[in-house]
């Protein structure tokens, strides 16, 4: 499915960009397991905040241009870059819609969210409680500042 994003500046390909959600839920998976492991229902809420992002980047914004996800001490930051300087904006809450649900979930699953805007477009960070293990002094992560090479995401 193509059409505009929110900010009407390009032709978004939906399904290619939610093709590299899954490749980006994936690459959260794996650092996860490393940086989580004891994790359990709260890896699923960190996988679930990035999916959302990531979904809503490729929906209402013209695709992701990049994230990161940091491991820190009872937390994960997720990050998603994309291009459009329009800030996410929440629903109203409608039952019998599909859809307009996740910003809600980012929201109430995580103990921070901000959204910094730039000139390059926005970045969207959502610091999510999750048993890590880590310590203050080894704080693993990983990015894709790259991620324009997917298909539909740049």
């Amino acid at each position: 499915m193509m059409h505009l994003s929110e900010d009407g500046h390009r032709p978004v390909d939906e399904d290619s960009g939610l093709r590299a959600v899954g490749q980006a839920r994936s690459v959260a998976r794996g650092f996860l397991a490393l940086a989580a492991p004891e994790g359990e229902s709260a890896v699923d809420a960190v996988l679930l905040v990035m999916s959302e992002l990531f979904t809503n980047a490729v929906r209402h914004a013209g695709g992701a241009t990049g994230y990161r996800l940091e491991a820190g001490p009872g937390a994960v930051t997720v990050a998603v870059h994309d291009a459009s300087t329009v800030s996410p904006r929440a629903l109203p809450l409608d039952v019998t819609s599909p859809g307009g649900f996740g910003w809600h979930l980012v929201q109430e699953l995580s103990v921070d969210v901000r959204v910094e805007v730039h000139a390059a477009g926005k970045t969207v960070t959502a610091v999510v409680p999750c048993p890590t293990g880590v310590t203050a002094q080894n704080r693993p992560a990983v990015s894709d500042s790259s991620i324009s090479r997917l298909p539909g995401c740049g």
